[in-house]
Parts: structure tokens; sequence; C-alpha cells
């Protein structure tokens, strides 16, 4: 059984995905498979994502069939109002086949791992630190719509309004797959709130996505390349953050790396949290090294001014939000600000990533 997508061409073979699945369950019941670890945990997360794809194709498969022989029965008996009700089953169908058909296309080696998320504003002040708190609410209400899990790890508040900075983990299957697609410079235009004289204003800020990487991958870290100190976090944090007295800040001293985690009360757990991050932005940085993939897990690092911005979002003199890479824009502004942005991404990842 072979469906065709018509928004990317891609086929999915069900019979090559099962014959795939089963050609792993015979590996996993070899004696030496637990031989190289490392291998036989990509073995069993490859399993797990076959295993739920064909699960899903199955279920789509099988409520396709039951409307197809619903709206069969209704049409037959002149039953309008079951045909509407169809209808509009259909209308949730077609969105959840898409969602499919986005995570097919989702096979990088890092797009099934949680996703670690940076905001920072640029040149502008209190204006763009404004701005970026308003992408890190967009991305935490994006994140609970989809069942993900946000957490941040570190926030430092802007004197006057926003955020000077900002880091939090999006907890969830394909999170960075899909989040990959926001890496990029952001532009605002808007009447000023905090101008007196009511002025147009335009700001800025940069997004950097990298994927969370698995405790087995081994990243060589020497306690003696690290400069660890802890200090008290401040700041609204709301229902995100507690405010905490044992906020730890982590400096890899050859790469010149800083992160920082201030979300648990626990200074180990804080501590470990922000290892993990560090873990995870050396590794990429080695990724981008060794296999020249730079582009496909951070996407181009540019300015964050003028002329490098991948979408904008206009809410003065009229209101729009265009993503100037697919050219997919709305007007509906204040629910895009409101984490509805899936439109963006998907248009972003069936393009192929461009």
């Amino acid at each position: 059984m072979k469906t065709r997508s018509k928004s990317y061409g891609g086929i999915f073979d069900l019979e090559e995905k099962k014959k795939k699945l089963e050609e792993i369950e015979k590996e996993t019941s070899n004696p030496e498979f637990w031989a190289d670890k490392n291998k036989a945990k990509e073995v069993l997360a490859s399993r797990k994502i076959l295993s739920k794809a064909i699960q899903s194709w199955e279920d789509m498969w099988k409520n396709f069939s039951d409307l197809k022989e619903f709206y069969t029965l209704a049409k037959e008996e002149n039953d309008e109002n079951t045909v509407l009700g169809i209808a509009t089953e259909i209308d949730k169908m077609e969105a959840i086949v898409l969602k499919f058909e986005v995570q097919t296309i989702l096979s990088g080696e890092n797009d099934y791992n949680n996703a670690i998320v940076s905001i920072h504003p640029g040149a502008g002040g209190t204006e763009s630190q404004d701005w970026a708190q308003m992408l890190l609410r967009m991305y935490l209400r994006w994140a609970e719509r989809h069942g993900f899990k946000p957490e941040i790890n570190e926030t430092q508040q802007g004197e006057e309004a926003g955020i000077k900075s900002a880091t939090f983990t999006v907890t969830g299957e394909y999170a960075y797959g899909n989040l990959k697609a926001e890496a990029g410079v952001h532009r605002l235009v808007r009447i000023s709130p905090f101008d007196a004289n009511k002025r147009r204003h335009t700001s800025f800020a940069s997004v950097f996505v990298i994927p969370e990487i698995d405790d087995e991958i081994v990243v060589d870290i020497k306690d003696e390349d690290l400069k660890i100190d802890t200090f008290r976090s401040g700041g609204a944090g709301g229902q995100h953050v507690n405010v905490t007295d044992s906020a730890v800040r982590i400096t890899h001293i050859p790469s010149g790396i800083i992160v920082s985690c201030q979300n648990e009360r626990s200074q180990h757990k804080n501590k470990s949290t922000a290892l993990k991050i560090l873990r995870s932005k050396l590794y990429k940085k080695k990724l981008e090294e060794e296999k020249n993939k730079f582009e496909k897990l951070h996407g181009e690092k540019k300015d964050i001014a003028w002329g490098s911005q991948i979408r904008s979002y206009v809410l003065h003199p009229y209101r729009m939000v265009k993503d100037h890479r697919t050219e997919i824009e709305t007007g509906n502004a204040d629910a895009v600000l409101d984490g509805d942005i899936d439109k963006f991404i998907e248009a972003y990842l069936m393009r192929g990533g461009k």
C-alpha cells in the first residue's frame, strides 16, 4: 500500500516499512545485539519510529475507510446531517494527515529529539527585548498546544521590560524536527509602547535551535575546562520557571560557550541541566566542524538586523505575518503571536528546509 503526497512528491510505502520493521525485530533478537550499545540504541530508536509510523498510517486508513462507508450509507438514505458531520470529520482528518506527512519528512538524525531553543534580542534596547519576550511566549504557547513539555532553563530579564536572553527546552517527539524551521532572525514592526511619541519601530530578535542529544553520546568534557558559578535568579518567570537561590552558570573555557540554568530549586539539578545543554552545544559544534552540517542543524547564521530576517511580523500600519523563505503569510497576527505557527513550519519543511 502506497500513498503519494502531492505537496512534496514523497511516497509512504507501508509494505516496505513493515518489511524494514521485521528486519529490525530479527536483529534485536540476535544474542550479539547489545555488543555495540550505541548501535543497539540507534536500532531501537528506529524501531520505535517505524512502529509508530505504521500504526499511525493504519489508523488513518481505517478512519478513511469508515468515513467512506458512512458517507455511502448517508447518501443512500439522503441523510444530510450525517453527510455534513462526515465533512467535518474529513477536515479534521486532513489536518492529521498533514501532520503525518510532515513527520514522514522529518528523517534527519536528530529530528526526533527534544529541542533546546535560545532567543536573543537585537540592537534597540527595551523595544527589542520586549520583542524577544513576545517570541518566547509564542513558542511556549505553540509547544503547549501540541502537547510538548516546554521548560525554561534560563532567562535574563531586561532592565525596563522584556528579556536580554532566554533558553528553554521543548520535550517531545519531533520537537527539534519542527522547531529547526524557526531558527533565524525575526522582525517586528509596530507602534512602540515604550515611545512617548507613539512612533513606529522596527525590532529584531534571533532564534537559535539545537537538538538535545542522548545521554549515551560521548562528548568529552574535562572538569578542568569548566568554570562553574552559582548565583541567585531574578525576575518574573511566570508558571514556567522557579525563582531560586541556586542558579548555575557554566563556562566551557576552551570553546567560550556559556550556559545557565535556574528553573530548579536544587543546585544539583540546575547543574545537571546546564551540563546537558552544554553537551548538546558542544556536540553541535563538533558536527559543524567534522561534518559541515551547520546549515542543517542550526540554520544560516546572520546578523540580527535588517535584510537577514526569515519572517516579518507587522502590527502597524496593517497586520500581517509573512515568512520570507516560503512566501506564506496571514493577516491574523494575533493568532500567530499566540502560538499558531504551524503553517509556517509545515511550509518550510515541505520545501525541504529551504
